[in-house]
Protein backbone atom coordinates (compact mmCIF):
# COMPACT_ATOMS: atom_id res chain seq x y z
CA UNK A 1 0.00 0.00 0.00
CA UNK A 2 3.12 2.16 1.06
CA UNK A 3 4.52 2.17 -2.89
CA UNK A 4 0.94 3.26 -4.27
CA UNK A 5 0.56 6.29 -2.07
CA UNK A 6 4.31 6.57 -2.95
CA UNK A 7 3.25 6.64 -6.72
CA UNK A 8 0.18 8.74 -6.72
CA UNK A 9 2.17 11.52 -4.24
CA UNK A 10 4.94 11.50 -6.45
CA UNK A 11 2.81 12.21 -9.65
CA UNK A 12 0.85 15.06 -7.73
CA UNK A 13 4.26 16.49 -6.71
CA UNK A 14 5.98 16.25 -10.24
CA UNK A 15 2.92 18.10 -11.77
CA UNK A 16 0.63 19.38 -10.14
CA UNK A 17 -1.66 21.06 -12.74
CA UNK A 18 -1.36 17.91 -15.12
CA UNK A 19 -2.23 15.83 -12.44
CA UNK A 20 -5.51 17.88 -11.84
CA UNK A 21 -6.36 17.66 -15.99
CA UNK A 22 -5.39 14.41 -15.61
CA UNK A 23 -8.00 13.88 -12.64
CA UNK A 24 -10.52 15.99 -15.11
CA UNK A 25 -9.63 13.44 -17.76
CA UNK A 26 -10.59 10.42 -15.83
CA UNK A 27 -13.59 11.98 -14.61
CA UNK A 28 -15.13 12.75 -17.98
CA UNK A 29 -13.83 9.78 -20.13
CA UNK A 30 -15.20 7.65 -17.39
CA UNK A 31 -18.45 8.94 -17.04
CA UNK A 32 -18.85 9.41 -20.88
CA UNK A 33 -18.13 5.37 -21.06
CA UNK A 34 -20.51 4.60 -17.93
CA UNK A 35 -23.38 6.56 -20.67
CA UNK A 36 -22.56 4.22 -23.18
CA UNK A 37 -22.34 1.19 -21.22
CA UNK A 38 -25.49 1.61 -19.53
CA UNK A 39 -27.63 2.80 -22.76
CA UNK A 40 -25.74 0.37 -24.85
CA UNK A 41 -28.88 -0.43 -26.88
CA UNK A 42 -29.96 3.13 -27.66
CA UNK A 43 -26.81 5.47 -26.96
CA UNK A 44 -27.31 9.19 -27.13
CA UNK A 45 -23.76 9.85 -28.69
CA UNK A 46 -24.18 13.18 -28.87
CA UNK A 47 -23.74 13.09 -25.03
CA UNK A 48 -21.29 10.78 -25.24
CA UNK A 49 -19.03 12.07 -27.53
CA UNK A 50 -18.47 15.60 -25.75
CA UNK A 51 -17.68 13.74 -22.38
CA UNK A 52 -14.50 12.07 -24.30
CA UNK A 53 -14.13 15.03 -26.20
CA UNK A 54 -13.28 16.70 -22.55
CA UNK A 55 -11.49 13.84 -21.27
CA UNK A 56 -8.98 13.74 -24.65
CA UNK A 57 -8.20 17.36 -24.80
CA UNK A 58 -7.68 18.01 -20.92
CA UNK A 59 -5.43 14.61 -21.37
CA UNK A 60 -3.47 16.22 -24.69
CA UNK A 61 -2.97 19.42 -21.54
CA UNK A 62 -1.67 17.10 -19.31
CA UNK A 63 0.48 14.37 -21.58
CA UNK A 64 1.95 17.97 -23.09
CA UNK A 65 3.00 19.42 -19.63
CA UNK A 66 4.51 15.71 -19.15
CA UNK A 67 6.17 15.49 -22.12
CA UNK A 68 4.72 11.96 -22.91
CA UNK A 69 4.85 12.02 -26.79
CA UNK A 70 3.19 8.69 -27.69
CA UNK A 71 -0.05 9.31 -25.11
CA UNK A 72 -0.06 12.35 -26.16
CA UNK A 73 -0.30 11.89 -30.03
CA UNK A 74 -3.02 8.68 -29.42
CA UNK A 75 -5.02 11.14 -27.36
CA UNK A 76 -5.14 14.03 -29.77
CA UNK A 77 -6.17 11.22 -32.07
CA UNK A 78 -9.27 10.53 -29.89
CA UNK A 79 -9.87 14.40 -29.29
CA UNK A 80 -10.00 14.62 -33.30
CA UNK A 81 -12.34 11.54 -33.67
CA UNK A 82 -14.32 12.69 -31.04
CA UNK A 83 -15.07 16.06 -33.39
CA UNK A 84 -16.13 13.69 -36.10
CA UNK A 85 -18.18 11.59 -34.21
CA UNK A 86 -19.97 14.30 -32.60
CA UNK A 87 -20.56 15.83 -36.05
CA UNK A 88 -22.21 12.69 -37.03
CA UNK A 89 -24.20 12.24 -33.95
CA UNK A 90 -25.97 15.57 -34.54
CA UNK A 91 -26.05 14.92 -38.31
CA UNK A 92 -23.96 18.16 -39.03
CA UNK A 93 -22.22 15.74 -42.32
Amino acid sequence: MQKITEFWIKSYNSDKIAFWFELVSFIFTIVASLTLAFTANNPNMALVYPGFFIGSVTGVYAFWRRRLAWPLVLTSYFACVNVFGFGRAVSWW
